[in-house]
């Protein structure tokens, strides 16, 4: 009796644990879901470039007197973005960039205290389980990677271009939904079991290349993003007239290879049909799963996440691209993505058979007892 006691309190304090954590990553999350967000509007905006030093420390702190608001806005005078395109802004206006890219480095600073510390405490305190402890450690080592690629991304536009390169754009945007995925990941595996489905290993393998598909196609995302290729061929469903291009206009640079990451209409083209695919799958998932219960929830929910996620992406670009609505076509995205990750983690759950937390030991030890 006193051991099956004792199990029953280890069991509901693993519970108690992971229900903490859980809640933890969540929050965390969100804070990333705002990151990507805070980052579309500082690229819609154009105020990446607008703080041309990195400083993961000392830069937390704003400039605080006229004078040092001057000087930030010489080294931004600096930089060919100023000379080629800002040429006679105002201080004003340079403050209202520079507030964005400062938001946007600032949530990375709180989102880097916000997951070290509490993992910190966690793991001083013992509640980590041996598993869990390497996943949280990469998790904090693809933040840090993070940090050091957003600069990498700066540092592209501070002395030939006037923009950052789309190449490193996507990547720092894919990898911020790589980590974001990561964590919701983590977060779900903490969670209690509940309604398990009998879910083939096909469409398993398909809730799994669902999540692969839609950072795909946010990465070509981050490519139209770093080409303004939303600006240019703004009708739909057609192209200039078609609605696939011909090859002559699609592979009009040499080497053929580089028209998918710099020819606007080849990377806008590419997006395009890479959504139509994702619907695609969505749908015939959803389709497949039609008498799976709580996979089938979650499949139709997917479904209806990314037909929303389409129309969005159709209205942004026939308004050419306006700030709040490229926002919501980027916030979706991640939703999407958000929901992707949690429908395959719960089929893979599914086909591990476990139980809720707790309680097979539990269970057995009290009838043992």
């Amino acid at each position: 009796m006193i051991a099956s006691t004792d199990a029953a309190a280890d069991g509901a304090a693993q519970v108690a644990h992971r229900r903490a954590i859980r809640i933890w990553l969540g929050v965390v999350a969100l804070m990333v879901f705002a990151m990507v967000v805070v980052g579309g509007a500082t690229r819609l905006t154009d105020s990446g470039l607008s703080i041309v030093e990195w400083k993961p420390v000392t830069g937390a702190v704003p400039p605080l007197s006229d004078t040092a608001w001057q000087a930030e806005f010489e080294k931004y005078q600096a930089i060919p973005q100023y000379r080629l395109l800002n040429q006679g802004m105002s201080l004003g206006e340079f403050k209202f960039i520079y507030w964005w890219e400062w938001s946007h480095r600032q949530l990375g600073r709180l989102i880097g205290i916000a997951f070290a510390l509490p993992l910190a405490w966690f793991w001083w305190r013992g509640w980590l389980e041996p598993k869990l402890k390497p996943r949280l450690l990469a998790l904090l080592a693809l933040g840090g990677s993070q940090g050091a690629l957003g600069w990498w991304m700066v540092a592209s536009g501070l002395s030939e271009r006037t923009d950052v390169s789309q190449y490193r754009l996507a990547m720092h945007m894919t990898l911020a939904c790589i980590i974001f995925t990561a964590i919701v990941w983590v977060a779900r595996s903490l969670a209690p079991g509940r309604e398990r489905d009998a879910v083939a290993p096909g469409q398993r393998l398909v809730a799994s290349a669902l999540v692969v598909l839609v950072l795909a196609q946010i990465f070509l995302g981050g490519l139209v993003a770093g080409l303004n290729a939303g600006l240019s061929h703004n009708t739909w469903p057609l192209m200039d007239g078609y609605f696939i291009p011909p090859v002559a206009d699609l592979y009009v640079m040499k080497p053929g290879w580089v028209n998918h990451f710099e020819n606007v209409m080849t990377v806008q083209f590419q997006h395009r049909m890479m959504a139509y695919l994702v619907l695609a799958v969505l749908a015939w998932h959803a389709f497949s799963l039609r008498h799976a219960g709580a996979a089938r929830r979650r499949a139709i929910a997917l479904l209806a996440i990314g037909l929303t996620q389409v129309g969005i992406g159709i209205m942004t670009l026939l308004l050419m691209v306006p700030v709040w609505s490229g926002l919501l076509h980027q916030a979706c995205a991640v939703m999407l993505l958000a929901m992707a990750t949690v429908h395959a983690q719960a089929v893979h759950r599914d086909a591990e058979g476990r139980r809720p937390v707790g309680t097979p030991r539990l269970a057995t030890a009290d009838r043992t007892a």
